[in-house]
């Protein structure tokens, strides 16, 4: 047979046509069918986005890991740093070189970190200048601690010695706003009463009687089964009312 001329090699290859593609010809592919022959198409982006989740996932579990491993390296710190502390000895003149150091490295850490690690390392803090009666500084140091120990028991805490120590300088005012935000935590605040109680204390203690009668009555009427608290402040009411 002579062949024509005119007709190249390629016009004689006739390409393959699956029976999907064949399907879709004609409008009979099922949604299976329509789905496997989305997937050949497009075989090459749908392998780079699931290489891509695969990347972010890998990226996200190892994230989780490094921050955990971060934290448990924060909680060794800070507890080193409170054996540290507990090995002071803040009324010996002849150290407190030591104790300058010991602050500086101290609130480097409470400043870099967040979270229990953080609060911790600021209520050391505060505890030192307590002992040593800045009361300012310790101010400072008790606030930081319950800003970063949010959610945590140290919270209300830290608010009540916050609290000491603005009264301390002073500032009526600011330490019935720290007791009164401590008493906002209620069951989870072991000595909520107490904080209660001071809060009539300090009404009474600038002359603002009707504050502190309300404060008190709230100590009776939120903890009854406190019999301290509630003696005491039963005592404080029968005194201004007589």
């Amino acid at each position: 047979m002579v062949k024509n001329p005119e007709h190249t090699a390629e016009e004689h290859i006739v390409p393959f046509v699956s029976q999907a593609e064949k399907g879709a010809y004609n409008g009979t592919m099922s949604a299976s069918e329509k789905l496997n022959l989305f997937i050949q198409n497009n075989r090459r982006i749908i392998g780079l986005a699931g290489a891509s989740i695969l990347v972010l996932l890998i990226g996200f579990i190892a994230g989780l890991v490094i921050a955990d491993a971060l934290r448990t390296r924060a909680l060794t710190q800070v507890e080193e740093f409170n054996r540290r502390y507990e090995s002071l000895n803040l009324t010996d003149a002849s150290k407190e070189g030591e104790v300058t150091a010991f602050i500086d490295e101290l609130t480097l850490f409470a400043d870099k970190h967040s979270g229990y690690a953080s609060a911790r390392g600021y209520s050391l803090l505060g505890g030192i200048y307590m002992e040593k009666k800045d009361w300012s500084a310790a101010q400072k140091a008790w606030s930081a601690a319950a800003k970063s120990g949010a959610k945590t028991y140290m919270v209300p805490v830290s608010l009540c010695n916050a609290a000491v120590a603005a009264e301390e300088q002073g500032d009526i005012q600011g330490a019935v706003d720290f007791y009164t935000q401590s008493i906002a935590f209620g069951e989870t605040f072991p000595t909520a009463s107490r904080a209660q109680f001071q809060i009539g204390r300090l009404e009474e203690e600038r002359n603002n009687k009707d504050a502190a009668l309300q404060a008190y009555r709230e100590v009776i009427n939120k903890w009854p089964d406190d019999q301290l608290w509630t003696n005491l402040a039963q005592s404080r009411i029968i005194a201004l009312t007589l």
